[in-house]
């Protein structure tokens, strides 16, 4: 499908960031390529991009953006940039002929909004339009004096839009499923002097062929002013947060990993290279244990539990930066599994030699292979889950991030042998747990 991206405007209330709105860097990535690349994301290929203000500048870095990230972009101009954004939607007229989704080059949004509404494109009848809406009118995200109002009626088409209706149920989020029958609503609303995208969405709805979709909670912001601009940067950051995290993760690695993160944005670093990175931390964790005494026991559960937070740095810049890679993926989990072999060998190593006791080698190979077995069960858990999950909420799991939490809480109080036999029961216990509601889940169907 194609997409429409509007980046015309002259964005004078972030002019302080930058001479070119739509180059304004947003946790160190333009905000235009955020919204291009969430857009490749969702599944658009081809991309065409409206310039005006600055028009230039912004082509030329466009030109070359297409170049590394291997995309097609088709460059339309409006002159009048100065007047509303309906013209820098008009300009694509004799560029597209066939549904399209309409997008703002200063809205950040969740990517799943726009997989959802492309589903619908089957439904869209002729001549018809279908805006994305947030229904939660208490949203403190929203710029009440600025975002664009919707009102809706109970079949869920648009009866009225625009920033200063005083009636409405729902937000405008700039996220459209078009038809080409938007260019001649906005030639009509031109011609009577309105030049709004607003006007031209009202001569449809007037016609009834509006209608709206219900975005259902997830996050989107017009990145309009500074004061978006930091919520901007606060919500991405946020996000980054997995329903799937553990205790561990979600209270003590994930808020330092995102700080961290933050900071090598800044940096060319991959992603891969932290996953490396993570790894070596590890390894020389693992390295201190076999070395024995108090104080390579401590430093080797230091060491290991800050591997554990810089791991959760390689998908949280890959997500940022919209470097993720099945690859990349398959890697760090590779990486991790020869991390946590050599961590629980290292822990036996050491406890084994403290009392030779072939015992202890028994509740070494029971951590062993439980942690194996652990992360072995993880896809099919996570994927169940996820599932059933309502949104914005976890669910219980216990994974990489306790494991480590109890070597490195273990390592603190001088307890090798108890962290041992605490791993080798934990993970055995939740791979037996796994194993019974999947078999439960299973006899439903």
């Amino acid at each position: 499908m194609k997409g429409l991206i509007i980046a015309a405007g002259e964005g004078s209330r972030l002019s302080n960031r930058g001479n070119s709105k739509p180059l304004v860097p947003l946790l160190e990535l333009p905000l235009i390529e955020r919204v291009i690349l969430n857009a490749k994301g969702a599944g658009i290929s081809d991309f065409y991009i409206v310039t005006g203000y600055n028009g230039e500048k912004l082509r030329n870095h466009l030109d070359q953006f297409a170049q590394n990230r291997d995309l097609k972009i088709t460059h339309l101009i409006n002159n009048q940039w100065e007047k509303e954004n309906g013209l820098s939607v008009l300009a694509a007229k004799k560029e597209i002929n066939e549904n399209f989704i309409l997008l703002m080059s200063d809205h950040i949004f969740d990517k799943s909004i726009l997989e959802d509404l492309m589903r619908t494109q089957e439904k869209v009848a002729d001549g018809e339009i279908i805006l994305a809406v947030d229904y939660n009118l208490k949203n403190k995200i929203v710029d009440i004096d600025d975002v664009t109002k919707v009102l809706v009626d109970d079949k869920g088409r648009i009866v009225n839009i625009g920033k200063n209706i005083k009636e409405y149920n729902a937000y405008d989020t700039g996220i459209f499923l078009c038809s080409p029958a938007i260019f001649e609503a906005l030639e009509e609303s031109s011609d009577n002097g309105d030049t709004s995208l607003s006007a031209g969405i009202k001569i449809l709805a007037k016609q009834k062929k509006s209608r709206v979709f219900d975005i259902k909670g997830k996050y989107w912001i017009d990145v309009d002013d500074e004061n978006a601009f930091k919520k901007a940067e606060n919500i991405l950051l946020a996000n980054l947060k997995k329903v799937s995290d553990g205790p561990v993760s979600r209270y003590l690695n994930r808020p330092i990993s995102i700080r961290i993160s933050k900071y090598l944005l800044k940096k060319s670093i991959t992603p891969n290279q932290i996953s490396l990175f993570s790894f070596i931390f590890s390894m020389v964790g693992a390295l201190f244990f076999f070395f024995g005494g108090y104080a390579n026991l401590l430093i080797g559960g230091i060491l290991a539990q800050m591997a554990s937070i810089i791991d959760g740095c390689d998908g949280e810049i890959a997500r940022l930066k919209f470097q993720t890679s099945e690859f990349g993926g398959w890697y760090d989990a590779v990486l991790d599994r020869y991390a946590d072999a050599f961590l629980l060998f290292g822990l036996t190593y050491y406890v084994y030699f403290l009392g030779e006791n072939l015992l202890y080698l028994f509740i070494g190979f029971l951590a062993i292979i439980g942690a194996f077995m652990n992360s072995y069960t993880a896809d099919k858990y996570d994927g169940l889950m996820k599932k059933n999950l309502t949104r914005g909420k976890h669910y219980f799991r216990i994974g990489r991030d306790v494991r480590i939490g109890i070597i490195f809480i273990g390592t603190l109080i001088n307890q090798p042998a108890l962290i041992l036999f605490v791993i080798a029961f934990l993970m055995n216990a939740e791979n037996i747990r796994r194993i019974l509601i999947f078999y439960k889940k299973s006899k439903n169907f």
